[in-house]
């Protein structure tokens, strides 16, 4: 009976992973097809026997896709690394500091995630323009280095630190800021391995606001790119080329997964936790 029971699990499991993976098969399968071969299937073929990486290199061509891959990099990092030092301070006064109101203020605070991400959009938009910040980077980055969610998965994570490190740390001289960097942060560290993936592939994947902030190439991303791509076709949408250009932008998210995907689950697992 066990065994049966075994092999049904593993059968649904298998069939589950087909269908997540099948979206990537056809993604990287459309990208080796033609164009010309691509718009003539009036039935869709799960295969090509003549593959060709001429959609590659059009991907790369046609469009600067590698100075927006830097323009992407460049953004990704400077804003993962703002909103970490912020989510980082506001986490510890939360979970450390006694100050007036901060049960309420961070009742406040979590509520703001109930508001959905699209519905700031137009003031984010407004504010930026009125600051003469489209079309730069910085108009770019502001609106992404403070993460509500984020911030309360780190101070859930700083709450389990036992409280006589820190009266000990007190005892012996060590301010906050000094409490915070050499205690806190080096123990907590596979949620901060977690929250600084997931905002890279944030930031990777931003379509939205990229589109609404530049209009100037010089400060286009990868989104843009791809979009781009996209048009390229003699009246007609590129799929292929554009599908090879998504899986050139997304070989790095995944290695990074691959790499990183235990320090994920475990600090997803360790900041969820109480007790």
């Amino acid at each position: 009976m066990k065994s049966k029971k075994k092999v049904l699990v593993w059968l649904l499991l298998a069939i589950w992973a087909i269908i997540v993976l099948f979206p990537f098969y056809w993604m990287v399968l459309t990208s080796l097809k033609e164009y010309g071969a691509y718009n003539a299937e009036y039935i869709p073929q799960f295969f090509t026997l003549a593959p060709t990486f001429e959609n590659y290199i059009q991907a790369f061509t046609d469009v600067p896709l590698g100075k927006y891959l830097l323009n992407t990099l460049f953004f990704a990092i400077v804003t993962t690394g703002l909103m970490v030092f912020v989510t980082i301070l506001a986490a510890f006064a939360f979970a450390r500091m006694d100050f007036k109101g901060k049960n309420v203020l961070f009742t406040l605070f979590l509520a703001l995630m109930m508001i959905p991400g699209e519905l700031v959009v137009i003031t984010n938009f407004v504010t930026i323009t009125e600051l003469d910040l489209r079309n730069t980077f910085l108009g770019l980055i502001l609106p992404s280095v403070t993460s509500v969610f984020y911030i309360y998965l780190l101070r859930e994570n700083f709450a389990q630190v036992p409280d006589q490190l820190y009266f000990a740390a007190k005892v012996d001289g060590t301010s906050d800021w000094r409490y915070l960097w050499r205690v806190m942060v080096p123990i907590c560290m596979p949620t901060l391995v977690t929250i600084t993936i997931l905002k890279v592939i944030e930031c990777w994947n931003l379509y939205i606001w990229p589109s609404l902030i530049t209009d100037d190439p010089k400060y286009f991303l990868v989104s843009n790119g791809i979009q781009q791509i996209r048009e390229s076709g003699f009246g007609r949408a590129n799929i292929p080329a554009m599908m090879a250009a998504v899986v050139a932008v997304s070989v790095p998210l995944i290695v990074l997964f691959l790499i990183f995907r235990k320090q994920i689950m475990s600090g997803v697992a360790q900041g969820g936790t109480k007790g």
